[in-house]
C-alpha cells in the first residue's frame, strides 16, 4: 500500500514540476520568440504605439520615438528577407530591409507621417556616420596589429586588379551589346565604382554638367541608377561568398584578410579576447573613443579634404600600432562595435532606404543591357579580387567581399554588403574600398574626361 502511495506522490510532484507557471510560460516567450533581437511581445506593443501615433497625425522624430520606429520597421523587413527560401541564405535580409522600405515609399503603403519623420531623423543627427566609426574603431581595436598592418599593405593589389579587370570586361561586354564605348565608361561602369552617392555620383555628375555642359540633374538621374544597380549585384554576390565561405572554410578567415600564422602571433600580441564582462565606465570610453577619432576625421577633412571617415580609419590604425589605448578600452569598443552591429544595422538599412534611395530610378534603369554590363564588371572585379587575394596569401573570399566594396553605396553600401556577407569586421578595409577607391577613380576619369576626351 505503502509503495502505492510513494509511486503516486512521485508521479504527482513529476507533473506538477512539468506543468511550467504562467509566469515561466510569459518569460519563455519574451526570451525565444523574436523579430530580429526585438522579443515578440515588445515588437507587437511598439507597433501599436507606432500606429496610435500615426492614427493622430504625427510621429516625433525625436531620438526616443526614432530608435522604436527603426527598430520596428528595420527587424521587420530584415526577419521578413532571412525567412525567404533560398535568397534568405544570400543577402537578402539586407535587400529587404533597404530596397522594401523604398519601394512602399514609392508606392504610398507607408505613412506619410512615418516618412516625414525616418527622413527628417535621419538626415539630421547624421546616424549613419555615428553607426560607421564604431564599427571601423571597434573591429580595429579588435584585430592582431601584424595582421592589421599586412591586411592593409596587401589589399590595394587585389583591388586595383579587380578595377582593371572590371573595367575591361564591362568595356567589353558593352560593345559587344551595341553601346557606344563613351556611355559604356563614364555612364555605367565609372558610377559603380565611384564610391557611392555623396562621394561618386554627386562628385560625377557635377563634373559631367561642367565638363559635357549638360545640366546637372540629368546627369545625377542618368549615373545614380547605376551606383544602385552595382551596389544591388555587390549585395547578392557578397552573400553568395557567404555561403561559399560556410561550404568551404578553407577559403575564408571569417572576417579576417590574413591567415594566422604561428610566427605572427608569437611577434605581436593578439587583441584582447572578448570575455563580455566589460564594466559600463569601460563601454562608454570605447564609445567616446570612436566619437572622439572621428571628430578627428573631421578636422582632417577640413584641413586636407581627406573624408572624415577615410582619416577617421587612419587614426584608429595609428592608435593601434602604437598602444594608445589599454586592453581594457580596446574590449570597451569591442563591446561597442558588436552592440552596433547586432542592434543598429537593419534600422539604419530602414533609414536608408525611407531617406536616401529612390525606387523610381532603379526600376527605370532595369533594363537587360544595363544589367549585363553591371553584373559582368562586379562580377569580375569579384571574381579578381578573390583569385589575386588567393595567390598573395590571403583569404580568397574575405577579399572578394572586401571588392563587392568597391561597386557599394558608400557608406550605406558597405553596410548592406558586410551585412549580407556576414563580416562587418572588414568595415576598415571596406571604407578603403568606397572612399580611397572611389575618389581615385572619380578624380582620375574627370580629369582625362576634362582634358583628353573633349
Amino acid at each position: 500500500m505503502s509503495t502505492t502511495d510513494d509511486s503516486f506522490s512521485i508521479t504527482s510532484e513529476s507533473l506538477s514540476i512539468q506543468k511550467p507557471s504562467l509566469k515561466d510560460r510569459w518569460w519563455h516567450i519574451m526570451d525565444t520568440w523574436k523579430v530580429g533581437i526585438i522579443p515578440l511581445p515588445l515588437f507587437v506593443l511598439a507597433g501599436v504605439l507606432i500606429a496610435v501615433d500615426c492614427l493622430g497625425g504625427k510621429l516625433p522624430s525625436d531620438i526616443v520615438v526614432m530608435v522604436a520606429t527603426l527598430a520596428f520597421f528595420g527587424f521587420a523587413c530584415g526577419e521578413f528577407g532571412k525567412r525567404l527560401p533560398i535568397i534568405g541564405k544570400l543577402g537578402a535580409a539586407a535587400i529587404c530591409a533597404t530596397f522594401i522600405p523604398s519601394a512602399m515609399v514609392y508606392y504610398g503603403l507607408l505613412p506619410d507621417v512615418v516618412v516625414e519623420s525616418t527622413t527628417k531623423f535621419y538626415k539630421s543627427t547624421n546616424i549613419l556616420y555615428l553607426y560607421i566609426c564604431c564599427i571601423i574603431v571597434g573591429s580595429i581595436m579588435s584585430m592582431n596589429r601584424t595582421t592589421l598592418i599586412q591586411g592593409f599593405l596587401r589589399i590595394f593589389f587585389p583591388m586595383l586588379c579587380g578595377e582593371i579587370a572590371g573595367m575591361l570586361v564591362g568595356m567589353g561586354v558593352g560593345m559587344l551589346l551595341g553601346l557606344e564605348p563613351f556611355q559604356i565608361f563614364f555612364f555605367i561602369i565609372l558610377p559603380i565604382m565611384a564610391g557611392g552617392v555623396g562621394e561618386g555620383a554627386i562628385p560625377l555628375s557635377i563634373g559631367y554638367a561642367t565638363i559635357l555642359h549638360m545640366d546637372q540633374g540629368v546627369a545625377l538621374g542618368r549615373v545614380l541608377p547605376m551606383v544602385m544597380l552595382g551596389g544591388l549585384t555587390a549585395i547578392i554576390i557578397s552573400g553568395c561568398l557567404n555561403q561559399l565561405g560556410k561550404r568551404f572554410p578553407h577559403l575564408t578567415g571569417e572576417g579576417q584578410l590574413m591567415p594566422n600564422r604561428a610566427n605572427t602571433d608569437e611577434q605581436a600580441p593578439a587583441a584582447p579576447a572578448y570575455s563580455g564582462k566589460a564594466d559600463v565606465t569601460t563601454i562608454a570610453s570605447g564609445a567616446l573613443l570612436a566619437v572622439l577619432l572621428y571628430m578627428l576625421g573631421m578636422l582632417g577633412h577640413k584641413l586636407i579634404g581627406l573624408p572624415a571617415p577615410v582619416g577617421m580609419l587612419f587614426m584608429a590604425v595609428l592608435v593601434k600600432l602604437v598602444h594608445g589605448v589599454s586592453p581594457k578600452i580596446l574590449e570597451g569598443s569591442q563591446v561597442v562595435y558588436k552592440f552596433f552591429q547586432t542592434s543598429v544595422t537593419y534600422p539604419i538599412l530602414f533609414a536608408v532606404g525611407v531617406a536616401i534611395t529612390p525606387w523610381q530610378e532603379l526600376v527605370h534603369a532595369f533594363t537587360l543591357t544595363n544589367l549585363l554590363v553591371i553584373v559582368s564588371t562586379v562580377t569580375t572585379l569579384v571574381a579578381t579580387g578573390f583569385f589575386v587575394g588567393k595567390k598573395i596569401g590571403m583569404h580568397p573570399i574575405d577579399v572578394a567581399i572586401v571588392s563587392c566594396c568597391q561597386s557599394g553605396q558608400g557608406g550605406t553600401g558597405d553596410v548592406a554588403i558586410l551585412t549580407a556577407g556576414n563580416r562587418m569586421s572588414l568595415m576598415p578595409f571596406a571604407q578603403i574600398a568606397t572612399r580611397i577607391g572611389g575618389a581615385i577613380n572619380v578624380s582620375v576619369s574627370l580629369l582625362v574626361l576634362g582634358n583628353f576626351l573633349v
